[in-house]
C-alpha cells in the first residue's frame, strides 16, 4: 500500500490528529499521491509493454492534472510554512490565526491555485502547432518537451506563462526561506534544548525537500536548450516529479510522533 494512502487514512481516522498542521499533511499526502500517479502508471505501462505511445487527449490530461499537483503543492508547502511560523513564534495567536475556517479557506486556496495554473499551461501549451513531430522524450508528457516540438517563432506565450508563473514560484521560496529565518531565530532563543532539537527536526527536513522540488523544477523548465540531453532531462525530471512526491509523506509522519503511533494501528489493521 502507498505510503500517502496510509498516512490519510491514519490522519483522517484519527481524532486526535485533527489539528491545522496534520489538516495540511493530509492534503499534501492526496497531492503527493496524485502526482504520483498522474506519471508513474502510464511510464511502468509503457515500458511493462515496451511502447511510449500515448493519445494526444491523454497527453494533454497528464499536462493538465500534473501542473494541477505540481502547482497545488507547492502552495500548500507556502501555507505549510505559515502554519510553523505561527505556531513557533506567534503560539499565543495560533488559535486564532490558525482555526479550522482559516485552514480549510488556505487548503481550498491552494487547490484553486493549482486548478488556474493547470488550465491555463494546459491551454497555451495544446494551442501550439507542432512541427516537429509527435515523440515527446520524457517519460511523461512534460511541457519543455513538448515546446521542442512547437514552431520556435510560436512557443513565446508559453514560455513567458513559464516565466511568470516561475516567478510566483519563486516568491513562494523566498517567503518560506523568510519564514524559516524566522523560525531559526525564534528556536535559537528558546531555553529548552529539547524544544530547539523538535523545532530543528521538524524544520529542516521541509525546507529540505521544498529546495530539491523548486530547484530542480526550475531548472527543468527554464534551463536554455543548449545543455539539454536525455539523461540530464530524465534525471532532473525524476528529482522534481517523483523524489519529493515519495519522500514527503515519509519525512513528515516519521517526524511526528502521534502520526507514527496512528500509523502502527493503520498497519496492523491492514497486515491482520
Amino acid at each position: 500500500m502507498d505510503f500517502s494512502i496510509i498516512t490519510s487514512t491514519a490522519v483522517a481516522c484519527d481524532r486526535r490528529l485533527h489539528t491545522p498542521m496534520n489538516f495540511f499533511l493530509l492534503n499534501l499526502a492526496l497531492l503527493d499521491l496524485g502526482c504520483i500517479s498522474t506519471t508513474l502508471p502510464k511510464a511502468m505501462a509503457n515500458a511493462l509493454w515496451d511502447t511510449r505511445a500515448i493519445s494526444y487527449a491523454g497527453c494533454a490530461a497528464q499536462i493538465f492534472f500534473f501542473v494541477f499537483f505540481f502547482s497545488a503543492e507547492l502552495s500548500l508547502l507556502t501555507i505549510m510554512s505559515y502554519d510553523r511560523y505561527i505556531a513557533i513564534c506567534k503560539p499565543l495567536h495560533y488559535g486564532t490565526l490558525m482555526d479550522s475556517r482559516a485552514c480549510a479557506t488556505m487548503a481550498a486556496a491552494a487547490w484553486g491555485a493549482g486548478v488556474l495554473s493547470s488550465l491555463l499551461h494546459t491551454a497555451s501549451t495544446f494551442s501550439l502547432p507542432l512541427c516537429h513531430g509527435n515523440v515527446v522524450n520524457q517519460f511523461f508528457c512534460e511541457i519543455p518537451q513538448i515546446l521542442k516540438l512547437s514552431c520556435s517563432d510560436s512557443y513565446f506565450r508559453e514560455v513567458v506563462l513559464i516565466i511568470f508563473i516561475g516567478s510566483l514560484g519563486f516568491g513562494c521560496f523566498v517567503y518560506i526561506v523568510v519564514s524559516y529565518v524566522q523560525i531559526f531565530k525564534t528556536v535559537l532563543r528558546m531555553p529548552s534544548e529539547q524544544g530547539r532539537h523538535k523545532a530543528f527536526s521538524t524544520c529542516l527536513p521541509h525546507l529540505a525537500v521544498v529546495s530539491l522540488f523548486l530547484s530542480t523544477a526550475f531548472f527543468a523548465y527554464l534551463k536554455p536548450p543548449s545543455i539539454s540531453s536525455p539523461l540530464l532531462d530524465l534525471t532532473v525530471a525524476l528529482l522534481y516529479s517523483v523524489v519529493p512526491p515519495t519522500l514527503n509523506p515519509i519525512i513528515y509522519s516519521m517526524r511526528n510522533r502521534e502520526i507514527k503511533h496512528s500509523l502502527r494501528k493503520v498497519l496492523q489493521y491492514t497486515v491482520f
